[in-house]
């Protein structure tokens, strides 16, 4: 499994000129999941992206807020892989 995040101001996704899925601030997680990979695997990734600090706190200057903390909103988009997905993939 590999997740990429994208902390977003808005953001929005499109097929075919229709608008399927659109988010205030938050995440944009962009999700590759492999046939091998386990439950236990998925809810360790999903508390991982929630516990992510990549938010701004009161002061502005560190990034020490997650995207619960905020109450922001995800945006996932997944893909099913046939295979697992090395690390030192090129």
């Amino acid at each position: 499994m590999r997740v990429v995040v994208q902390r977003v101001q808005a953001s929005q996704v499109t097929i075919d000129g229709e608008v399927v899925g659109r988010i205030g601030r938050g995440l944009n997680l962009l999700v590759g999941i492999a046939e091998t990979d386990t439950e236990t695997e998925l809810d360790w990734m999903v508390k991982k992206c929630l516990d992510l600090r990549l938010f701004p706190g009161e002061t502005g200057d560190r990034f020490d807020r997650s995207v619960q903390e905020i109450q922001g909103e995800l945006l996932v988009i997944g893909e099913v892989v046939r295979r697992q997905m090395p690390l030192n993939s090129h």
